[in-house]
């Protein structure tokens, strides 16, 4: 392997499955040492153990503040400067319109929307200038689905943060930009459905709407994570990097 992110410290939010952790093992693999983060200690520790030694792992929920604050200080004590971060925690719930909660609504932009912004504004001290940061955004922010539109507003939250960003750290030369995942096999979205069944006749729903005629694996966003991270993408800044066979281009 190329170990193109030798000598780097990533911090990954959200770590502790699907995309998350196929990033953390793939940013370990090319040489970072990576802090994860997540909210449930057993799925955590499981997390750290298969991204494999160069791996720290610190509780965190993103919507709270006092976490933020907490990886952060961890992080300053071992390894700093972050030269890579990649916000990625966040999550959604179905709810049609006409169902829609005040809690459904807070929850989601917590994490997604709130986690995200005070993730990076409270990492500036410890980024290093030239440092790369990752925004996981969503096919869901460009289209629309039904019973997501709360999601799917984060997620277009989530994509101008990229293009605002890039103006506000141009004196220190950060890159921002989003990754755009479409449907992609993870314990997220399999836990949108309420059976096994369920799940598979939405997966099928879903992969008919996506030229590749499939659902994507989160190691391939992974892939295109390592990328925006290192430096064979140096001049790219503030674009929306779509991982979703096709499906928000159609």
């Amino acid at each position: 392997m190329s170990k193109t992110l030798q000598g780097k410290v990533a911090v990954v939010t959200g770590g502790t499955s699907g995309i998350g952790l196929a990033t953390a093992k793939r940013f370990a693999a090319e040489g970072a040492t990576v802090f994860i983060t997540g909210r449930r200690q057993a799925e955590l520790d499981a997390a750290v153990k298969a991204v494999g030694p160069h791996a720290t792992g610190v509780r965190s929920d993103v919507s709270n503040l006092a976490d933020i604050d907490r990886l952060y200080e961890v992080v300053k004590q071992n390894k700093a400067p972050i030269d890579i971060l990649f916000a990625n925690a966040g999550g959604g719930e179905f709810a049609p319109l006409g169902t829609i909660t005040e809690k459904h609504f807070d929850d989601t932009f917590a994490s997604n929307v709130k986690g995200v912004l005070f993730t990076v504004q409270k990492a500036l001290p410890l980024l290093r200038d030239g440092a790369s940061i990752i925004l996981t955004s969503s096919t869901s922010g460009t289209q629309g689905n039904p019973a997501f539109s709360v999601y799917g507003a984060t997620k277009a939250a989530v994509r101008n943060f990229a293009r605002s960003w890039i103006l506000d750290l141009k004196d220190r030369r950060i890159r921002v930009n989003a990754i755009s995942p479409g449907p992609i096999k993870t314990p997220g979205l399999h836990g949108l459905a309420k059976s096994e069944e369920e799940a598979q006749v939405m997966f099928g729903q879903m992969a008919a709407t996506i030229p590749l005629g499939r659902l994507g694996d989160p190691d391939e966003v992974a892939k295109a994570a390592v990328f925006l991270a290192s430096d064979d993408s140096s001049f790219i800044n503030g674009i929306e990097l779509f991982v979703d066979g096709g499906a928000a281009q159609i």
